[in-house]
């Protein structure tokens, strides 16, 4: 990473978050199942692996997104994807899904497609494309 002196990773405090509510659901996990309510278990037992998956992948890959004078580094559950400035096409994309606007962040290379949300990346996606495009300019300058 020393050579990508810019990233964007999920914030801290969020992460920290999920990590509790996973402890929580896993406490609740465990008093469901020794009260004997299966459906119970099942359910919070479901939650308790989700959270702790997504707090987990929050933890591990960090920084998401990195960029620097020769591209950018994407951290995926893949590994790590390294485009540089020449193949990489940057760009916003708002979808609208149950009335509600999401903006995200499209990296591009190829046949390579990543998408990275508000979440993933800490900041808003406007602000990190700003940056992108302004270090991809002074690049390929």
């Amino acid at each position: 990473m020393d050579n990508y002196p810019t990233s964007w990773a999920p914030r801290s405090n969020v992460v920290v978050v999920a990590w509790v509510i996973a402890l929580l659901l896993l406490v609740g996990t465990v008093w469901l199942a020794i009260a004997g309510d299966v459906g119970g278990t099942v359910l919070t037992g479901l939650a308790t692996v989700s959270t702790g998956a997504l707090a987990l992948h929050g933890t591990l890959l960090r920084p998401r997104l990195a960029a620097g004078p020769e591209g950018v580094l994407a951290r995926t559950v893949g590994g790590a994807h390294r485009y540089p400035w020449t193949e990489a096409r940057l760009r916003l994309r708002t979808t609208r899904r149950l009335g509600r606007d999401s903006l995200t962040l499209e990296v591009e290379s190829g046949d390579h497609l990543l998408v990275f949300g508000r979440i993933d990346l800490g900041e808003d996606p406007r602000d990190v494309l700003e940056v992108l495009t302004a270090l991809k300019g002074q690049a390929l300058s």
